[in-house]
């Protein structure tokens, strides 16, 4: 039987296993809402955010032909940084999670969408698709927790390696796009001996490959077409590709590690139900308040907590259906954590600095009290143990 571990800090403690397996029904009958009513209006929508996508990308860039003017490479360059995380987030990001599948539309399809990024389209949603979203926030299996570089949980052993992590948490930032494809590389389990070299290697060259074309088209090719504002094309696509880095970095930061995120160990997903996998997408996630600009620009993982529910359907239904999971988490007495963008990128790099540190060191440095997490929240006890526990 199904039972969940007791303790003053779980904030599922008041759950019987009943309400778990309900939570998963009410789910999904919302997820089931909006399959059926999927038609043109989402179809059109997707179509149309393409089409913008690709027509101000191209308008930028026909800026930037004069952007030895400094307003003609501001424009362009704005222009061209919207374009760009558009296209990564409620483009590229959404397609390849199958969210348009049913469209039956080979062009705007999971199994054929390359997007504007170093990773490789195949690789990115195997780490991202069935990795990351099978494991969310589980500590040694949800690589997207810390990027194998940062410590996440006060549970983790501390290293002085550790004290460097805001400054690797920066440096990911600015160069975002290459350390997902390092990552989607799985140098660490490489190195470690758990990767075939032959594998790896064919990886590797499919990344490089993809690292040189996608440089050739913005520092090479561009610059060259600009003739003589080659140089100051150069800038702008760099400082654009910047801009998209740093704010992709920082709505992932944003949907995953704020402060009131859980996180959850290994053998706590051990025969996981239904109810409890969406327990934990529900609870290893954050939202971003903000208006419908900001959501936009997001790719509306601004609604991470609907999205880590339902990583399938179409992205403009996140915030139709915010409100019913919402009520739903009112309802069984859990924390929907969300907040604007500025305080939960703060949170978020407040808690980056706080376990840089040892947890004995940030405890002696203030009267904070640690806050809860969900390391061994959901967990199976032995057959014998719930015999006990039901006598």
């Amino acid at each position: 039987m199904t039972t969940v571990q007791r303790k003053e800090s779980n904030p599922i403690a008041h759950l019987s296993d009943e309400d778990i397996e309900n939570i998963g029904v009410e789910l999904d009958a919302i997820r089931q809402q909006v399959i059926s009513s999927r038609g043109e209006r989402d179809a059109n929508y997707i179509r149309n955010v393409i089409e913008f996508q690709r027509k101000l990308e191209l308008a930028s860039r026909g800026v930037l032909l004069f952007s030895l003017f400094p307003p003609a490479w501001l424009a362009g360059t704005v222009g061209l940084s919207i374009s760009k995380i558009v296209e990564n987030m409620e483009i590229g990001h959404n397609v390849m999670h199958g969210q348009w599948d049913w469209m039956r539309d080979p062009t705007i399809h999971s199994t054929s969408w390359e997007w504007d990024n170093a990773s490789p389209a195949d690789m990115w949603k195997h780490s991202h698709n069935e990795l990351h979203h099978t494991y969310t926030n589980v500590i040694g299996k949800d690589n997207d927790l810390g990027y194998g570089i940062m410590r996440v949980d006060e549970d983790q052993r501390w290293m002085p390696f550790y004290l460097a992590q805001p400054l690797w948490n920066f440096v990911n930032a600015c160069f975002f796009e290459y350390g997902i494809a390092a990552y989607d590389l799985e140098i660490g389990k490489y190195l470690a001996g758990r990767k075939d070299k032959e594998e790896f290697q064919s990886a590797g060259k499919k990344v490089l490959g993809k690292i040189r074309r996608q440089m050739t088209k913005d520092y090479v090719l561009h610059p060259l077409l600009s003739g003589p504002s080659a140089l100051t094309t150069l800038t702008a696509n760099m400082t654009a590709n910047l801009v998209r880095n740093l704010w992709t970095h920082s709505v992932i930061m944003c949907g995953h590690f704020p402060e009131g995120v859980e996180t959850f160990e290994k053998k706590s997903i051990d025969g996981e139900t239904r109810g409890e996998w969406y327990l934990r997408q529900m609870l290893g996630s954050a939202n971003i308040d903000g208006r419908p600009f900001m959501h936009f620009m997001t790719g509306n993982l601004s609604f991470q907590i609907e999205h880590h529910l339902f990583p399938d359907l179409p992205s403009n239904r996140y915030q139709e259906i915010a409100p019913q999971v919402r009520a739903l988490f009112d309802r069984y007495q859990l924390t929907y954590t969300s907040g604007s963008l500025v305080q939960q990128v703060g949170s978020a790099w407040k808690k980056v600095f706080r376990l840089s540190l040892p947890n004995d060191f940030v405890r002696d440095a203030s009267a904070a009290v640690k806050p809860a997490t969900l390391s061994r929240l959901i967990t199976r006890k032995p057959a014998e143990q719930d015999a006990s526990v039901a006598a």
